[in-house]
């Protein structure tokens, strides 16, 4: 089944070929799709965020999207960036957004450095039903960039003892929030 995604971020994109092909989805962004737009993420939620895309997608090509939003929530900035995290701060890139976030932790001890990052996905089949499913993955704000994997926050984000910047993409696939997320819809699938 020919499935958009309704993204043009291309770090999402290769992350949902990676996890949905072979579950047998022929997965296409929406520029391949023909469709160049991108949709103001006017929401205060990751949901609404999610469903503004799918919407925006599915009326123009009629046919099953996906859509998510996620983003990275930290403890110690309640919450912060949230929905906010592709432009917080007003910043251009990711390197100076992780800096920002880096900057404002610079004194905050170890143990106050929880986070999760958040994944919605809002779901449109080929006949306008819509699912929605949520993941979230646990972990702390490390101190430094490091690894060469990922997107975004992943080069500052802590699952254990590495980075997600330093997890192979099958790894992080297993574990991430858009993973888990996507194990989330996938059983609502299965139980309509």
């Amino acid at each position: 089944m020919k499935l958009i995604i309704a993204s043009n971020n291309k770090g999402k994109i290769r992350e949902y070929k990676q996890i949905l092909e072979p579950l047998g989805y022929e997965v296409i962004s929406q520029r391949e799709a023909g469709l160049d737009i991108e949709v103001e993420e006017t929401g205060t939620t990751f949901a609404e965020n999610s469903a503004l895309k799918a919407n925006a997608i599915f009326e123009r090509l009629g046919c099953a999207v996906l859509a998510d939003d996620s983003g990275i929530e930290i403890d110690a900035l309640g919450g912060e960036p949230g929905v906010y995290s592709a432009r917080y701060g007003g910043l251009e890139t990711e390197q100076e957004r992780t800096a920002l976030v880096l900057e404002k932790l610079k004194d905050v001890p170890d143990e106050k450095r929880g986070a999760h990052f958040t994944c919605t996905i809002c779901f449109i089949d080929e006949n306008g039903k819509t699912i929605t499913a949520e993941g979230k993955v646990f972990g702390k704000i490390g101190y430094e960039p490091i690894g060469e994997n990922g997107f975004g926050y992943d080069p500052v984000f802590m699952y254990g003892d590495r980075s997600f910047a330093q997890l192979s993409a099958e790894e992080k696939n297993d574990v991430s929030h858009r993973a888990n997320a996507l194990r989330e819809l996938e059983k609502k699938l299965k139980e309509r």
